[in-house]
């Protein structure tokens, strides 16, 4: 640990990391976990199973983007502060220069290939996270009691929809945990490397707070569009559970409404978003490249990127001083197992709907799906590979 050249190596490894992730993550946050959960606990073995799925439902509970939230976390985990924000520039970066370029014009998203493409990584979407809910559930799921809890959670997800639906099926499945998952005693419970400090962590409380409602004071004492751009994207962020889609109806009564962004436009930026890969929450970067306040451009891309993803931050930031201690009570353990059980079921769930339903339209489809599965599992092909191979046979398989 003291040889000199091992943090900057340390960095630069989280960064090539999570840049081919970013350049090849499709599917939405659900699939995010999935490929994170092969590069990182199964290829790369940076943490455990369980550690994982603890930080994932974690990442669940607060606002903001998830999975962006977990890549932040696990850069900080192995490089410190300069590793998560090298973390978060790399996944984040890709999709939201396509998403400007898109605003600018540059057509980047036409014509039969380029459609094809996209339908297959839609398909491989489906046997990344086939392959993250196979995995998760033979190691968080060995018993009755935790298979029942993420069948409950399947249940509760499909019954309230939305992120409400999510919350309430990891509350839930917490509460059974702490009822029937403590005789399940768990001998290698390790903290994890979490260098932030309790000061750092308050700080970021209070700046989260502090922007929260600093913001809309000063929008409304002092009238700018660079402030009132601030204050809508950093509260659309404040305010989303479960992340990506979550945030549309927040973004569209904030940039629509006012009158800065046309329904056109608006429409057009999420359909690209869809099609690109890393985090949804990147079309705040297309939003603001086509913003009428400012003139739009470069500028407020990434004055509106920065804000949206801000708050889920120092809400992570804040709460991981306390994590560990958490982590090693009792009683926290047993409401860890069920909370991670029920994650397994919302990710079940998901493979369902939306990754299946909006992929898989007939058997060749099927057939795409099933090959990525079986390189993952059984060739132990690496993610990106995968990508590859099936954004391929998304040519193929064209109508």
């Amino acid at each position: 640990m003291s040889h000199p050249s091992l943090p900057a190596g340390r960095i630069r490894d989280v960064f090539s990391a999570f840049l081919l992730l970013g350049l090849t993550s499709f599917g939405g946050p659900i699939a995010h976990l999935g490929y994170f959960r092969t590069e990182f606990v199964e290829r790369r073995r940076w943490l455990s199973e369980q550690a994982y799925a603890d930080l994932v439902a974690l990442c669940q509970f607060l606002p903001g983007p998830a999975s962006s939230q977990v890549g932040f976390a696990l850069g900080l985990m192995r490089a410190g502060p300069w590793g998560a924000a090298a973390a978060w520039v790399a996944f984040t970066l890709p999709s939201a220069v396509v998403l400007v370029l898109f605003a600018l014009g540059a057509a980047v998203l036409e014509g039969p290939v380029s459609q094809g493409i996209i339908h297959g990584l839609k398909v491989t979407a489906v046997a990344i996270v086939a392959h993250a809910v196979w995995g998760m559930a033979r190691s968080l799921c060995p018993d009755r009691r935790r298979a029942g809890i993420a069948l409950a959670a399947v249940f509760t997800v499909v019954l309230v929809s939305g992120p409400q639906g999510q919350v309430a099926a990891i509350v839930l499945g917490a509460l059974a945990g702490m009822a029937l998952c403590r005789a399940h005693a768990e001998a290698g419970v390790h903290d994890l490397p979490l260098p932030v400090s309790a000061r750092a962590g308050h700080l970021a409380g209070l700046f989260f707070v502090a922007l929260l409602i600093g913001l809309p004071l000063l929008a409304w004492a002092s009238p700018s569009a660079t402030l009132g751009v601030m204050d809508a994207f950093y509260r659309a962020g404040a305010l989303v559970f479960g992340g990506g889609h979550v945030v549309l109806p927040l973004l569209e009564a904030e940039v629509v409404q006012s009158g800065w962004v046309s329904p056109d436009d608006f429409l057009a930026g999420y359909g690209a978003a869809q099609a690109v890969p890393g985090p949804l929450f990147t079309f705040a970067a297309y939003l603001g490249a086509v913003m009428a306040p400012l003139g739009g451009g470069l500028f407020v891309a990434a004055l509106a990127l920065v804000m949206i993803f801000l708050p889920g931050l120092l809400l992570l930031v804040a709460v991981l001083p306390h994590w560990n201690r958490f982590r090693r009570w009792d009683s926290a353990q047993a409401l860890m197992r069920g909370a991670n059980a029920a994650v397994v079921g919302i990710l079940g769930a998901a493979l369902y709907q939306p990754v299946w339903t909006s992929a898989i339209l007939g058997p060749y489809e099927f057939a795409l799906a099933l090959m990525g599965f079986l390189l993952l599992s059984v060739w132990k092909l690496p993610a990106w590979a995968v990508v590859v191979v099936l954004a391929g046979g998304g040519i193929l398989i064209a109508p």
